[in-house]
């Protein structure tokens, strides 16, 4: 967690930011779930269903996350010896903001050091109608063939507009699957990140050199969509998942799956409540005036329910852009500084830019918030990360392209410092004081008192030996902004027992 003080001391790092251990059950969103999850689980058993085993680690593992009493790393200065405790990350990918902040600047780090190039991109956003956010959430398999088709479409354009064909040019992409929209709902839709032009190849089968394509206009982005929407289409009908009579078109599913995850997508998808009282109406909203400004139709291409948008860019020197661009796509999808309670007692979730209509705010009951956060939350071993053309892991252009030169084909050598590394050195993630470093400019590194270099002394998870540590320290006065315990609280009732 950061803190922002009015001035700046001998504590503070580069830029007048403090680093300050997080503490999680000091926020509203832990404080929900500790207090509502239990009651949601038990109406799921009380109603005959379970949750899948994913979403209950999902949750269990979050009011684990970052909480002292559940573990910690000592980390000690070796010059003054001042000690800090750490608490021990969920490593969950659903709805933690601790961990979803850490996820997006791994992620971003790793597209922008090593997989682009420094060549002009541009980001293109493709969001689907409800009926296929429906099937996509359900089955994932079909998710994945659908956009190796909206890549091929948009891949043939860049090529055909360069003036090559796709024998003697290539371009690559990078794909992040968001599942999250603005309001907590569940929104299956494509964040594609585009080469802006493509690498010519040469005689010996390498890639000589790169040429920029313009921007889309309005009339091919409305035909790029138009092309998607009916590829997609005739893909669903010749798999049996789609069926069209009389120009309209609907899902052909036989049955309904027995995963009672399905309810709640279902109900998150089309914005309305799935617990309580309530259930299956529209989720109640604050609205002010509708803004007046209209989508740019040169950005926008719209088609059956289908929306292209290629608005945004960065140019080759434009390396910053790029990372924040990346940690746009991949940030957390809960965001706790929009979080907060009416006067009832039920959750406000502020959007981060009204919608067309004016809508400001959503309004849940706390156990349809919990139902929301749980339909967030993806189902195991489905890549969200997908990498095409001269991006593909399988690429034989990969190395000549990417900077950090993997790839099948012939790699150049490594620079002697890669060479020194092991194998799982290199592709290691950034540890936690990288993180810091690059994204908010702390060196956590560093003793903030004296100067010294701060080390990992020990990991204590022996339950004994954790209350005897937290014990001895809530004993003792700690004042000032190295404080390093909150007031000492116990875990969850009933929970992990």
């Amino acid at each position: 967690m950061l803190q922002l003080p009015a001035g700046r001391d001998a504590s503070q790092g580069e830029g007048g930011v403090r680093y300050e251990r997080h503490r999680p059950e000091r926020t509203l969103l832990y404080q929900l779930v500790e207090e509502h999850y239990p009651a949601f689980e038990a109406q799921w058993a009380a109603e005959g269903k379970a949750l899948p085993e994913h979403v209950r680690r999902e949750f269990e593992s979050y009011l684990k996350c970052g909480c002292l009493e559940h573990g910690f790393y000592r980390v000690r200065c070796e010059s003054c010896h001042e000690e800090r405790l750490l608490g021990f990350s969920c490593k969950r990918r659903g709805f933690c903001p601790s961990c979803g902040a850490r996820r997006m600047a791994e992620s971003a780090a790793l597209l922008v050091d090593d997989v682009f190039p420094s060549q002009p991109v541009r980001q293109w956003v493709l969001s689907f109608p409800y009926p296929l956010r429906f099937l996509f959430a359900s089955r994932p398999a079909i998710m994945g063939k659908v956009l190796g088709i909206v890549y091929r479409v948009i891949a043939t354009h860049l090529i055909k507009k360069a003036g090559f064909t796709k024998k003697t040019a290539h371009t690559g992409a990078v794909t992040l699957i968001q599942c999250l929209g603005s309001s907590l709902n569940h929104n299956i839709h494509f964040h594609m990140i585009f080469l802006d032009g493509v690498y010519v190849e040469g005689r010996h089968g390498s890639l000589d050199r790169f040429h920029w394509v313009k921007a889309p206009t309005g009339d091919e982005l409305a035909g790029l969509t138009h092309t998607i929407a009916r590829r997609v289409g005739r893909f669903l009908e010749h798999q049996g998942l789609l069926e069209s009579d009389a120009g309209n078109s609907h899902l052909a599913l036989d049955s309904v799956d027995d995963d009672p995850m399905v309810h709640l997508q279902g109900h998150s998808i089309t914005y309305r409540i799935a617990m309580g009282p309530q259930t299956g109406r529209k989720v109640f909203t604050l609205q002010t005036l509708p803004a007046c400004d209209p989508d740019d139709p040169d950005t926008v291409g719209k088609s059956a329910g289908f929306s292209l948008h290629a608005g945004v860019a960065a140019k080759a020197r434009e390396r910053d852009k790029l990372e924040r661009l990346c940690r746009y796509i991949t940030r957390p999808a809960v965001s706790e500084k929009r979080l907060s309670l009416t006067a009832h007692g039920n959750v406000r979730f502020q959007l981060k830019t009204p919608y067309r209509d004016g809508t400001t705010h959503a309004i849940f009951e706390p156990l349809d918030f919990i139902a929301r956060l749980a339909a967030l939350v993806p189902k195991p071993r489905v890549n969200l990360t997908r990498y095409h053309g001269v991006f593909a892991p399988n690429s034989t252009h990969r190395s000549q392209v990417t900077p950090a030169r993997r790839g099948k084909g012939n790699t150049p050598k490594a620079p002697y410092k890669e060479q020194q590394k092991t194998p799982a050195e290199r592709h290691a993630a950034m540890s936690w004081a990288q993180r810091l470093k690059r994204v908010f400019q702390i060196n956590i590194e560093t003793c903030s008192a004296c100067g010294g270099a701060v080390k990992v002394i020990v990991c204590i998870q022996d339950p004994a030996v954790i209350d005897k540590i937290l014990t001895h320290l809530q004993e003792k006065v700690v004042s000032g902004p190295n404080d390093l315990l909150p007031q000492s609280r116990a875990p969850p009732a009933g929970l992990f027992d």
